[in-house]
């Protein structure tokens, strides 16, 4: 593998950084041309809470994506730990709670879990809390609920802290970053003269021209500081209509969402979303009535029909990471990997292995691996 390919990449969301980097590592020549800012104020990754939680995730999502999110778990803190700048991760667990109400699918939920642990013994095992266990794990909660789940080894992240750090680490590796320069697939031609040896296209939504089926799901996130709160770990509230989740960040900053719309609306989060996203909040913690708000934020999910990732190489030179939908940072590391390993060997046993989508056209045959 010659140790000094020339390659482009489109799109500096949360993949196009890492597979920027990592490559750069590599001893690639590495540019990357984006729409937006060093802020990713146009991507999906900037409206995330950034939460690893492959068991809680089995509740709404396919087993492979599950089989990722549990594969990152374990890789985040190598990539985390690579950076100059610090990024805030914490492996606390999940806790889930509900009200009395809610109990019947709170059951529903813990029996998807085991299903889950059972399918995948790596994972491990969810644990019902009753009231003295929930108030040793989580004793800002004591007197407010009365049982609970804990889904242990699960984590987070802080999404802006790791978009930032990967922005500077570009820097330091000398890679090319063109801000506020938007580039098509078209703009290139991979393997000529005067091109890139490889063209890899990370644009999420702007990539559409390429993945007709592509579509947006809506997500609306807000942030909070609420000094009259603590929590130690992300806390799931079971609700039929709407499950909140809340993050606890550095120095009481929480990430509050819930909401999934089928609608590319990228409009102002609408009062009635908002009403429930704080009212939620302040039923799991009193505390969050004096909480400061400090952006309301919505954005659109990138999205395939089946609601899972592909990576896909449709011409010679040209490799497409595409639909990593709600689940972005939950399996990032497994499709960085799978996506550098195919680039180098042409295979990936890993993407088999989890079960990641790679779809390679006749017309690559002729286009050989880095």
């Amino acid at each position: 593998m010659p140790s000094s390919s020339s390659i482009v990449i489109l799109g500096a969301g949360l993949m196009g950084r890492l597979l920027a980097v990592e490559l750069a590592r590599a001893g690639h020549t590495v540019e990357v041309f984006d729409r937006g800012g060093p802020q990713a104020e146009h991507a999906a990754a900037t409206v995330a809470a950034a939460m690893l939680a492959p068991l809680a995730e089995s509740a709404v999502t396919e087993p492979n994506v599950v089989r990722m999110g549990q594969y990152a778990l374990a890789r985040w803190p190598a990539l985390l730990g690579a950076l100059e700048q610090p990024v805030f991760f914490q492996q606390n667990g999940t806790l889930v709670v509900w009200h009395r109400q809610d109990a019947a699918e709170a059951q529903r939920l813990r029996r998807v879990f085991e299903r889950t642990h059972t399918a995948l013994p790596g994972l491990p095992a969810p644990e019902a809390l009753d009231a003295a266990r929930l108030a040793a794990a989580e004793p800002a909660l004591a007197d407010r609920f009365t049982q609970g789940l804990y889904l242990p080894g699960e984590g987070q992240l802080d999404n802006r802290q790791l978009l930032a750090a990967l922005a500077q680490e570009m820097q330091r590796l000398q890679v090319r970053v063109h801000w506020h320069t938007p580039r098509e697939v078209g703009d290139f031609a991979p393997g000529t003269p005067g091109q890139p040896d490889w063209l890899i296209d990370c644009r999420g939504l702007g990539a559409r021209a390429q993945w007709p089926t592509l579509r947006g799901v809506r997500g609306e996130v807000l942030r909070v500081h609420a000094p009259e709160v603590t929590l130690q770990r992300p806390t799931r509230l079971v609700h039929p209509r709407y499950p909140i989740y809340i993050a606890p960040k550095q120095e009481h900053l929480f990430v509050i969402g819930a909401t999934e719309i089928e609608s590319e609306d990228l409009s102002p989060v609408s009062v009635r979303s908002a009403l429930e996203l704080l009212s939620t909040a302040y039923t799991v913690h009193s505390g969050f009535a004096e909480a400061r708000i400090l952006e309301i934020a919505t954005q659109c999910r990138p999205t395939l029909p089946d609601n899972l990732p592909a990576i896909r190489c449709s011409a010679p030179g040209l490799l497409e990471v595409n639909g990593l939908y709600r689940h972005g940072y939950m399996i990032a590391p497994a499709v960085l990997d799978a996506a550098l390993e195919w680039l180098h060997t042409g295979a990936s046993p890993l993407a088999e292995r989890l079960g990641l989508h790679i779809v390679h056209t006749a017309a690559h045959a002729h286009a050989a691996p880095m």
